[in-house]
């Protein structure tokens, strides 16, 4: 018995020889993330299904506590990729540094409200508290500062009571019932959502409201253009693969029970609503299409933030978006 099974083992060991290829030296790409981060559940697909074997693109994971730390990792050049806006791959750009960004996804945030605060509509929101997560310069406050402009002709800044605030803080203070509405980020929104609570504007909505009708995506993949140059394997295999990942996200639903416990959703319409919520943020269009609209509504929130958000810049500076294959 003993003998079979060493045979059954060496047989297994063989034939994993014959399936994967032996590689003398695979590229490596250390990609900073943030520790229980929705970009780690990409990268964990990426990995378990062998997309970035294919490739031959080894991954160094570099856990990260918040934002800032992921920008002073990159800016030190102790990782290669992070995850950020075109706001400030642009504004890095107008300083000298020549960082350049591929579209990750489209889910940024949106308002939530309360069944139960009678909020209807943007208008029913006049004097009362709306918790706002990402600070006073976050571009999704920004654009609904624009949007308020646009729509019922005040600054949202004026026309609610602001609370800035953390993001799960926002979710206890919501389903506590403190606040009616909230303008939080995307997973947020989908355990508030779970927990009953209605989108009454979406990104979508708020882009559309200022006129943009066509899909931003405002995160993505942020690297150097020196270092994408001289590693052209890591980085064109991490992004096709990153691509294959997506699919696979967006067609199977085996996938995501893989994923499950990486997600830490507490129960089934928190784990639903989160896996909807990436699906719906994966981007489907160009980039070229993607820089297009960033072009448009760069200046909408340069209007907004000022020099404090985009620098001196008047306009998105070229190069922001990667697009591999046309010199940069």
């Amino acid at each position: 018995m003993a003998r079979r099974a060493h045979l059954v083992v060496l047989l297994f060991w063989v034939l994993s020889l014959v399936a994967t290829p032996v590689r003398s030296a695979d590229a490596v790409l250390r990609v900073g993330v943030l520790q229980f981060g929705t970009v780690s559940w990409e990268l964990e697909v990426m990995q378990k299904a062998g997309l970035l074997a294919r490739e031959g693109v080894r991954l160094e994971i570099v856990p990260l506590a918040v934002n800032d730390a992921a920008n002073v990792a990159f800016q030190g050049n102790a990782v290669d990729v992070i995850v950020n806006d075109w706001i400030w791959v642009s504004r890095q750009r107008t300083e000298g540094r020549a960082y350049t960004f591929v579209p990750y996804s489209l889910a940024v945030g949106g308002v939530m409200v309360r069944p139960d605060a009678g909020v209807r509509s943007f208008a029913d929101l006049r004097g009362r508290r709306l918790g706002i997560a990402g600070g006073a310069l976050g571009k999704s406050w920004l654009l609904l500062r624009a949007f308020a402009r646009r729509t019922v002709g005040e600054d949202a800044a004026t026309f609610v009571r602001t609370d800035f605030a953390a993001p799960p803080l926002l979710n206890q203070l919501a389903l506590a019932g403190d606040m009616p509405a909230v303008l939080n980020y995307w997973h947020y929104n989908a355990r508030l959502q779970a927990a009953g609570l209605r989108e009454m504007l979406s990104m979508q909505d708020i882009l559309a409201g200022l006129g943009v009708h066509s899909e931003l995506p405002m995160v993505g993949w942020v690297f150097r253009e020196d270092w994408a140059r001289a590693n052209p394997a890591a980085i064109g295999g991490f992004l096709r693969a990153s691509t294959a990942a997506k699919k696979l996200m967006q067609e199977s639903d085996e996938i995501w029970t893989t994923l499950r416990p990486t997600m830490r959703a507490e129960d089934q319409a928190t784990f639903e609503a989160l896996k909807a919520g990436y699906r719906a943020g994966i981007p489907r269009g160009s980039v070229a299409a993607a820089e297009a609209v960033a072009q448009q509504v760069f200046s909408i929130l340069a209007a907004e933030g000022g020099r404090e958000l985009v620098g001196s810049a008047q306009a998105l500076e070229p190069g922001t978006f990667w697009r591999m294959g046309e010199g940069r």
